[in-house]
């Protein structure tokens, strides 16, 4: 519901609010089916080896108490452990309620400068978004331009959710429509497809606010959710850029506005994104 109702708002804003050029960039890992296995060759032929001379005596394996049990026995008793291990730590991390997967979105308003435009666009220019490392070094890098960026925040929120990989890839793909629908999209890099759309920039007195929204669907937890303030926003980022190709389920960036020269007021940038606290 709220991504629709948010959308209905947008439709009914005054034109000389709201949506300004934005950009976005990221997906889902493409994972090609693994190809057939080899046909295996037949069974090669095995021949007697060589004993030592002299020949040793033969080895009885006796029954009682001070006979061998044989590595069978032995084998089996070994498994039945590790598996009484596996249960016992699958059964202690249900009861702590661990989520298989967790989705988190941070946004970041923060003064708007031409050269962190660039270098936003840069990074969505180059990132391989088809593969779980190319998203997952782009989660690293745009971490890392928003916290030598510190002195520029101004406000923030972070809101995540927990469940099972269907649930969660199902509220990623929401989140991601919500965010797409705060701009006019002006650059879109999603799963390899590059889309840049003619624009003019609208200079207004005022204007002053980028707002960088990161969204990542991981494998494992992501932070609870809480009242952002600094110390917040850095546990984020840095959890976000904790993940790996082996976690990373999705990840998308967006920010508005992506044409230099733009910056939202601080009216548009409360009609947009209403939920976000001063930090």
């Amino acid at each position: 519901m709220r991504p629709l109702l948010l959308l209905t708002l947008l439709l009914f804003l005054p034109l000389g609010l709201g949506q300004k050029s934005g950009g976005g960039v990221g997906g889902r890992p493409y994972t090609p089916s693994p190809p057939p296995p080899p046909m295996s060759p037949g069974p090669a032929p095995s021949y007697p080896m060589p004993v030592p001379y002299p020949y040793p005596g033969p080895v009885y394996v006796y029954p009682g108490g001070g006979g061998s049990l044989g590595v069978a026995p032995v084998l089996v008793f070994f498994g039945l452990f590790l598996l009484g291990v596996w249960m016992v730590r699958g059964l202690s991390r249900a009861g702590e309620g661990v989520a298989p997967a967790s989705v988190g979105r941070l946004r970041l308003a923060l003064l708007v400068r031409p050269e962190v435009q660039r270098a936003i666009r840069r990074l969505a220019e180059a990132a391989d978004t088809t593969t779980a490392k190319g998203l997952a070094d782009l989660v690293d890098e745009m971490a890392l331009l928003l916290l030598k960026e510190e002195p520029a925040w101004r406000f923030a929120s972070y809101e995540a959710s927990f469940g099972d990989e269907e649930r969660v890839l199902a509220l990623f793909d929401a989140w991601m429509l919500e965010d797409r629908s705060t701009y006019q999209e002006t650059f879109r890099h999603f799963e390899g497809k590059k889309v840049a759309t003619p624009y003019t920039p609208r200079v207004e007195p005022g204007g002053r606010y980028l707002v960088a929204s990161l969204l990542l669907a991981v494998r494992g937890e992501l932070p609870r959710p809480g009242p952002p303030d600094r110390k917040r926003v850095k546990e984020v980022l840095m959890a976000f850029a904790g993940s790996t190709p082996f976690t990373l389920m999705a990840f998308h960036l967006a920010w508005t506005p992506e044409a230099e020269g733009e910056g939202l007021t601080e009216e548009e940038l409360l009609t947009l994104f209403p939920h976000l606290d001063k930090v």
